[in-house]
């Protein structure tokens, strides 16, 4: 939801009166808040700022320039610039989290009095256009330069967080830099995919803008993994979900999770319903357990049901799919997924991780090392080798 601020009639003029124009005008002064200073002494404010004081022409970003040498901030990512826009354009995202920004003019501590932000002293006390330099935040103030200068009667009263350092060096500038940037932590991938299936649950717009960006098949596998953890008889008490402890996991839901994509990008499995989808998984690792019991009864020393097991299977089932298909047979009884793929599990062939390579093939091809050998395929390359020594095994599709 957009969020405006109101400001008095003179800075409102202001702010209107700059649309076609080449800068926004300041209101003369800004709330603030006086919190705890920088080790050195740097006074820090906190509070909201229209955009319009800020953008288009009042911030500089520091960016690094390998050739000169100044600078410490990495080059903007239009594409992240132009998504940010586009979503705060059409109302889909909110910016709660506060931009950090300094103002390098030692006379600018001058400027805050009486829990206010003098906008018409700093005008005053420095030689440069620029006020202000963008510390953290960047993609988020060149996302809102756009608007604003798209629409300034709209955007230019948008309410920024903000918290600036006042009167700090370039270097201690980058220090703060390098404080915020090396010690924030990404969210886990598995977190991060189950926080976005809770999400889409209360809003369905959310997939589909998800969707848009090529990213809604993360929330339906999240949905598919949290289901067959919980419900698969091959699956159960194997697969850790966020916050579990490893235990005698096999794998970690997110790892799941980014199996599924080759079947959700499939025509035929992605217009399945959410219970077909299920069955059809629990079909096809029920008929694999049928060809191979040994490696599903100790999965802990097979790596069938890890990472790259299941990468590789899932990536197979799309091809096997097709095979049943053009059989006539059903897509989620065990026994047919046990004949189509008994013979490929026989004659796969490798050699083991024990050091002189010895051959090994069948169910001992899938034992961990250093008896077996999926295990030296377990990188990007090993997996699309070992995908296509696979699919050279597996019956071709009977056209009818």
């Amino acid at each position: 939801m957009l969020t405006t601020v109101h400001v008095g009639k003179e800075e409102a003029e202001m702010i209107r009166s700059v649309a076609g124009s080449t800068g926004l005008a300041l209101p003369a002064s800004l709330p603030v808040t006086t919190g705890q200073k920088l080790r050195t002494g740097v006074p820090v404010v906190a509070g909201f700022m229209p955009a319009g004081v800020l953008v288009p022409n009042n911030y500089e970003i520091p960016t690094y320039d390998p050739r000169t040498g100044k600078g410490y901030q990495r080059p903007l990512q239009e594409n992240r610039v132009n998504e940010l826009a586009t979503d705060l354009r059409k109302g889909r995202v909110d910016l709660p989290t506060a931009i950090l920004l300094n103002i390098r003019n030692r006379e600018a501590r001058q400027a805050v009095r009486d829990g206010q932000l003098s906008l018409s002293f700093l005008r005053e006390s420095v030689s440069t256009l620029v006020l202000f330099h963008v510390v953290d935040g960047q993609h988020r103030v060149e996302a809102l330069k756009k608007l604003v200068e798209e629409d300034p009667e709209k955007w230019g009263p948008f309410l920024i967080p903000f918290v600036c350092m006042v009167g700090a060096s370039e270097p201690e500038e980058m220090e703060q830099f390098y404080v915020v940037n090396s010690r924030a932590k990404s969210v886990r991938t598995d977190l991060a995919f189950a926080l976005l299936r809770k999400i889409t649950d209360r809003d369905p717009k959310m997939l589909e803008r998800l969707d848009e960006k090529g990213k809604g098949w993360q929330v339906l596998a999240e949905k598919l993994v949290e289901s067959i953890a919980e419900n698969s008889s091959v699956w159960r008490g194997l697969i850790r979900l966020p916050a579990m402890e490893k235990g005698n996991t096999t794998m970690p839901s997110a790892s799941m999770v980014t199996s599924l994509k080759p079947l959700l990008s499939s025509s035929f499995f992605s217009r399945l319903t959410f219970a077909q989808q299920q069955q059809v998984l629990e079909a096809f690792w029920g008929g694999l357990r049928e060809v191979m019991r040994p490696a599903f009864d100790d999965p802990q020393e097979f790596v069938i049901q890890k990472g790259v097991g299941v990468m590789v299977m899932h990536s197979i089932l799309v091809d096997v799919m097709e095979i049943v298909r053009s059989t006539g047979r059903s897509v989620i009884e065990p026994g047919t997924y046990r004949d189509i793929m008994q013979e490929p599990i026989e004659k796969l062939q490798g050699e083991a991780q024990d050091g002189v390579g010895t051959p090994v093939g069948g169910l001992d091809f899938w034992r961990g090392a250093p008896a077996g050998a999926a295990g030296s395929f377990s990188s990007s390359a090993g997996r699309r080798v070992l995908i296509s020594k696979i699919r050279q095994i597996l019956p071709h599709v009977e056209v009818v």
